[in-house]
């Protein structure tokens, strides 16, 4: 059975900016859902019912890993509850749960294998085995040894905010979230989005804010953050719970030291870590955000309820932070998708079609749908900190 959501969830402490420290209490580690997030903005055209994706969800639920598979994945029930709905909809927002399970089978043990395997083969016909036949060897090894590994299992919340047209994934990992993402856009029809992309690079904005001592509106910066030089060695600082408003820290970005992580608190009531690829971390709602709440008001609704009102609210604010969002990468999905269409329209009936943006390429995946991206697609920055 899957495990209950939130096993491998963490919070995460920031500090305050110029002398201010934020408290936060037991409540917000009720949370078990959006600690994380990469978010995407889905194209104008895409409209569909909740029944629409549940019935294509259903199509990919779960299962556990079989005696020789290695990997498997698909769709839980976002409650946890056995043959319950495989998305919720929660005062409008759409949540989904998406479930891996790998087996866990160390290479060492593996290595062990094979190696006997080629010794008794040695023994019997007097000959090593060759390049060939070793790997035939590993294979056979691997198909041995799956039935008694061990697995590991890792879950992912996905929000759908059709509203403000917004795909989150709880995530910090890139790669895990495109792996999602295309999943997604192969089972829902229509389904195009690209990757939010902003007018100034959080990297760029983030060195202003440290330089000039000046949060954006609405913002405070904590006392943790990350300076990388883009020279060739690759040069580190980090800050952690300490004050960011010095002079050093202004030499060095001065010395070409650019910020990759940088702690922020929105509102004051909720701190989170930007990174220079647009990767929301450590998620974590302050006291204020709980002010009027039952300390029993816990459960999967008003988790949902609380964090996506307070998330569908910091997005926006944050994006106007970064300069407003570029639209490059929405439009080249809507014309990847209107340019599929009109290649199976008469020609005569064919209307005129604009490039797309060469700064954000879309890709077209199984089902019709397409997935663009930023103008430089971000890394994974830190990807052991994902959920799976």
């Amino acid at each position: 059975m899957p495990q209950r959501p939130g096993a491998w969830v963490a919070t995460a402490d920031n500090g305050g900016f110029r002398v201010r420290v934020v408290v936060r209490s037991d409540p917000n580690q009720r949370f078990s859902v959006f600690k994380n997030m990469i978010v995407y903005r889905i194209a104008p055209q895409w409209q569909v019912e909740l029944t629409q994706v549940e019935d294509a969800l259903a199509k990919a639920p779960f299962q556990e890993c079989g005696a020789t598979q290695e990997k498997s994945l698909g769709w839980v029930p976002p409650r946890g509850e056995l043959h319950g709905p495989l998305v919720e909809s929660v005062g409008g927002q759409w949540i989904l749960r998406f479930m891996v399970e790998t087996k866990v089978l160390p290479g060492s043990v593996l290595a062990r294998k094979v190696k006997e395997k080629a010794e008794r083969i040695e023994k019997e016909t007097g000959r090593k085995p060759g390049k060939k036949e070793s790997k035939e060897l590993k294979d056979e090894a691997k198909l041995d040894l799956l039935p008694m590994a061990f697995t590991k299992q890792g879950s992912m919340w996905i929000w759908i905010d059709t509203a403000s047209r917004l795909l989150v994934l709880d995530t910090s990992a890139q790669g895990r979230a495109d792996e999602v993402v295309t999943l997604l856009v192969e089972s829902l029809p229509g389904l195009s989005v690209s990757l939010l992309d902003t007018q100034t690079s959080p990297q760029a904005a983030m060195a202003h804010w440290l330089k000039e001592q000046e949060p954006p509106v609405g913002f405070t910066v904590d006392r943790e953050c990350e300076l990388k030089s883009a020279n060739e060695e690759k040069a580190v600082v980090r800050y952690a719970r300490h004050p960011l408003d010095i002079e050093e820290v202004q030499a060095h970005i001065d010395a070409g030291k650019l910020p990759t992580k940088l702690a922020l608190t929105w509102d004051d009531r909720v701190s989170f870590m930007l990174t220079e690829g647009l990767q929301i971390k450590k998620v974590s709602f302050l006291d204020t955000v709980f002010e009027g709440t039952k300390a029993d008001d816990g459960g999967f609704d008003t988790d949902v309820a609380i964090a996506t009102g307070e998330l569908v609210k910091l997005i926006p604010d944050l994006i106007e932070a970064l300069g407003g969002e570029s639209e490059s990468g929405v439009a080249s999905a809507a014309q990847a998708v209107a340019s599929d269409r009109a290649e199976t329209a008469p020609a005569a009936s064919r209307p005129p079609m604009a490039a797309p943006a060469p700064s954000a390429p879309a890709r077209k995946v199984a089902g019709g749908g397409v997935v663009t991206g930023p103008r430089e697609v971000p890394v994974d920055t830190d990807p052991e900190s994902a959920p799976f």
